[in-house]
Formats: C-alpha cells, structure tokens, sequence
C-alpha cells in the first residue's frame, strides 16, 4: 500500500486507507500551533491585499534585518526559503553527488532530495524508545562524510537534543570536515531552548534550517528561512528561484516576529495540554515518546500491529501521522500533534473506549 509521505491533506490518507472520509475530522497528523496565527495576522488581513498588485521583494530584506535582530547575526548570514522543503532543496543541491549521512528516524524530505541531487546517503538509525543520538557511534559515522542532516527538535519524536550535545557534534563535524545540518523547525516549542546561531563564527560548517509555519500557524503561506556562513548563504541563493517567496508571505512573517508575547502563551498551553494528555496515556497504558514540543510518538504496547489502532481512529474522524515512511520505526507507532484542548479530549475519550476493548 502507497501510503501519503506527509501529513495533512488527510483525504489521500483515507484514500490509500480505503476508508469512507467522515463528515467530520480532527487532523492530527499535522504539526501546526493549534492556536491559529498571532493576532496580527487576522487583523492586518485586509491590508495584505495591497501586497497583490505588487512583486514581493526577492530577497526579502525586511524579514532578513528582523530576524537578523533577533539572532543577533548578519543579514549576510540568511536566506528567506519558500518553506523548509525548498532550503532542503538547496542544501541538497549543495551536497549533489556527496556522501551525506541522515539521523534516522527523520523528515523524509532529507532522504527524497539528497536522492534527486545523485547524493550518496547512509544512515545512523537511533534505538527504538530512548531515541539517543549515541554520540560515540554517531561520530565514528562520520568518517568519510561530507554532509550530515540531523532535525532537532526530532521530527517524529519530538525530542529535543542538549546543547552540549550539539557542540560536541558541531566538533566532530569540523574535525571530519562535514557539514551539519540541522533542521529546527520546531525549535520555538522547546522550553528550555538554547540559541545555536552564537556558533556561525566559529564552525563555519554549520547550516541551520528552520520554520515559521509550524509555531505561526501559516503553513498555506510557506515561510522558512536558513542561517549559515555567508560563503554557504550566497551559493545556496544563486540556485534559489527568483520570488519564491510571495509578498503576503513575507508581510506576514515579520508580523510575526513583532509578536513575542504569542511564542510564550504558545509554549504554555503546548506544556500544559502535553503534561496532561502524558498523565493519562501513563494511567492508560500506552507508551509515549519523551517529546519536548507540540507532537509525539505514541504506541498501544498491548498489541503487535498498531495499524489495528490507526484504523480505528480514522474510523472515528481522528486522524494521526502513520509512521510508514520514518525508518526504524516503520508503523510501529503513530504521531499525533497536539491540538486544542476540546480535540485532545475527544481523542482521549476515543483511547479509552479502546482500552476498554484492548486490555
């Protein structure tokens, strides 16, 4: 069976499921703030109208001196992208024909457009439930390597990797002469976040990719931008295509960034709705990753084949994130975002009944 590569659009899903779409749906399969976007953005709407009638900037300068800002980096040292999947798109170009190595499980994006750049792509595969990155094993990978991709926070799992972690990795790397990738998508859920742009200077082999769709709720608009050297930003920009990124979108994204009190009530309510949905799958006996952001893994221990389960919610309108295409985990868990506490409660009260069926 051909299942979706992503999730969202969940009327694929039911397709390859062969199941009827109901009526009604709860998409959990998409990691988006359930929040919806800032405030801003609904009132400023009727003013992104004005952004129709004329061609967006190119290089987006506005957003790039924002962000820059907030980083506290050059603007040299950012590219504003079409959404994460085109900077994964140039990064991949980058890399065409390198050996490049991918933590896995991981965005099946790294894989898909390493691929199509004729890369040469092995793989560290993390265990099963802790999900650590092994460091001792993970450097000895290295040897021969041009390129390494790691998502941080993890997408699936959701776990969120130390900062000394990634120096110690960001070490490796240089001494290896391998680039690091790392995908912060998420990065703005995490709690305890620490910044990792301070290290631009000093490894010029780091390339850091993130998004502005997931914690603002914008995903129609694509937004996302990448941080590195600006030997790296420059090459990355002459492959980019010319507009890429519409004027709406960049309108929208430094509205964002002005909004900083929004970040810390989404951080919040993500902790808050994550404690307690943790509190009942431990009373109920499913096994949950150790996430630190808005999604997780989470599996029924009690059954071997958790399409049985996946099944049953479709059934039902709830629809979670199939693990098909993550490898090393291949089905054996199913990811839900977290949505709004009404949606989460409605997804509980459907476990429950399949406790009471699977005990």
């Amino acid at each position: 069976m051909s299942w979706p590569s992503h999730g969202a659009n969940p009327q694929y899903l039911y397709e390859a499921a062969g199941i009827e779409v109901p009526e009604q749906w709860i998409d959990f399969s998409a990691n988006i703030n359930p929040l919806g976007p800032p405030k801003a953005i609904k009132e400023h709407w009727d003013s992104f109208l004005s952004c129709l009638e004329s061609y967006p900037d190119p290089y987006g300068l506005h957003l790039k001196r924002k962000i820059a800002e907030q980083e506290k980096i050059e603007e040299n040292n950012i590219l504003i992208g079409n959404g994460g999947a085109e900077l994964i798109s140039l990064v991949a170009r980058l890399l065409a024909g390198k050996k490049v190595l991918i933590v896995q499980p991981a965005f099946s994006e790294y894989e898909k457009a390493c691929q199509a750049n004729d890369c040469i792509i092995s793989y560290h595969q993390l265990e099963e439930q802790q999900w650590s990155l092994q460091l001792d094993l993970l450097k000895q990978n290295l040897n021969g390597m041009d390129a390494m991709f790691l998502c941080n926070p993890s997408n699936p799992t959701g776990i969120y990797y130390s900062h000394n972690e990634i120096i110690e990795l960001l070490e490796a790397c240089q001494e290896a002469n391998c680039l690091l990738i790392i995908d912060e998508a998420f990065y703005d859920f995490v709690e305890r976040y620490k910044t990792i742009t301070c290290f631009l200077k000093k490894y010029t082999n780091l390339i850091i990719l993130r998004s502005m769709t997931k914690m603002f709720s914008i995903p129609a608009l694509r937004l996302g931008y990448a941080i590195a050297s600006e030997t790296i930003i420059k090459k990355m920009a002459e492959w980019k295509t010319h507009w890429s990124v519409n004027g709406i979108a960049l309108y929208a994204g430094s509205l964002c960034l002005d909004d900083k009190w929004f970040i810390d009530e989404t951080k919040a309510y993500i902790k808050a709705e994550r404690e307690r949905l943790r509190s009942f799958y431990d009373e109920n006996h499913f096994e949950i990753s150790a996430s630190e952001v808005n999604f997780y893994l989470l599996r029924d221990p009690l059954i071997d084949e958790q399409k049985l389960l996946f099944t049953y919610l479709l059934q039902r309108g709830l629809i979670p994130r199939h693990t098909y295409n993550f490898p090393g985990i291949d089905g054996r868990y199913l990811r839900f975002a977290i949505k709004r506490s009404s949606e989460n409660d409605r997804l509980m009260e459907a476990l429950k009944e399949w406790r009471k069926q699977y005990r």
